[in-house]
């Protein structure tokens, strides 16, 4: 029996650490159950942004619809409402195709703030952008600056986290609230309703760090050092996309601060150090979940 039925529109989300297998899964299963699939990738969604994603080729997303891949070019700005806009749009056109979605990723927050939602913002003013800018010239005391007003919220926020920091210096100057104030006045509103069954692949860190040293050295093989000089020489270095795992190693080591084993290593370790994080962040965040190993979940989600 499928899982999906066609009597009505299914969804459910795939998520797990990077190089863990989420993609050609979904594929898989997309093909089984008649869906469409949404990225909830940061760094996927962009054109000319390829092989530093590990985004599927055209070939590998074997005829289905992908939503969230190849949306915008490096140089053009997104935030968490770029995919809550995107699962509108993947869920609309679903439904209208007669189609179930999966949505994947390895970015809880964005699949966490679909669930639950995030508060409308603003519209901010040139006035206050104005004043955040004069307190972003050194970002540490940007932080110290919010902090005396909220620590609460701050306590959250690094001190170097200059885009989260400007976010929160253009909300306060705007509304004259704190962050905590103002959210706590305007809560979130959740964009997923229906149900959404949470599948998360779960593998061994061991054959996790195996897996990424494959797929970086597949990546580097690929061409990714030319992939970044054209990127670098298109975009500048000033996109946050640029600062990506995969691309500001690449960016290090053509300024000659390491050598191309060196940094191919640091590639590895600093992937494997954001597969921690996401595997923290699922657990805190995902708790009525199946979490299974990639073949037992292939099995219960293919083969059921």
């Amino acid at each position: 029996m499928l899982l999906f039925q066609m009597t009505s529109f299914k969804q459910l989300a795939l998520i797990g650490p990077t190089a863990s297998g989420k993609t050609a899964l979904a594929i898989e299963l997309a093909h089984k159950n008649s869906a469409n699939i949404l990225s909830l990738d940061s760094l996927a969604l962009y054109k000319e942004i390829d092989i530093a994603s590990a985004k599927p080729t055209i070939e590998e997303r074997d005829n289905i619809k992908h939503y969230g891949i190849d949306e915008l070019f490096p140089n053009e700005p997104f935030d968490v409402t770029t995919f809550i806009k995107l699962y509108k749009k993947a869920k609309k056109e679903s439904i209208e195709e007669d189609k179930n979605l999966i949505i994947v990723g390895g970015t809880g927050f964005y699949l966490s703030s679909l669930i639950n939602g995030i508060s409308n913002l603003p519209r901010i003013s040139q006035e206050a952008k104005e004043q955040s800018r004069e307190l972003l010239v050194d970002v540490s005391s940007a932080h110290d600056f919010l902090n005396s007003l909220d620590p609460e919220h701050m306590s959250n926020i690094k001190s170097s986290d200059a885009y989260r920091i400007e976010k929160m210096l253009n909300l306060y100057f705007e509304t004259k609230l704190t962050p905590t104030a103002y959210f706590s006045a305007n809560p979130p509103i959740a964009i997923i309703s229906d149900a959404l069954p949470i599948y998360e692949i779960e593998v061994e860190r061991e054959v996790l760090r195996m897996r990424i040293q494959k797929r970086t050295q597949q990546m580097i093989e690929s061409g990714l050092i030319d992939e970044v000089c054209y990127l670098e020489k298109k975009y500048t270095r000033q996109p946050n996309c640029m600062k990506s795992i995969g691309i500001k190693e690449v960016l290090s080591y053509l300024d000659g601060n390491y050598d191309k084993t060196e940094m191919q290593k640091r590639i590895v370790i600093h992937t494997a150090q954001l597969a921690k994080r996401q595997r923290t962040f699922n657990k805190s965040q995902f708790q009525d979940k199946t979490l299974l190993p990639l073949q037992k979940l292939r099995d219960t989600l293919i083969k059921s």
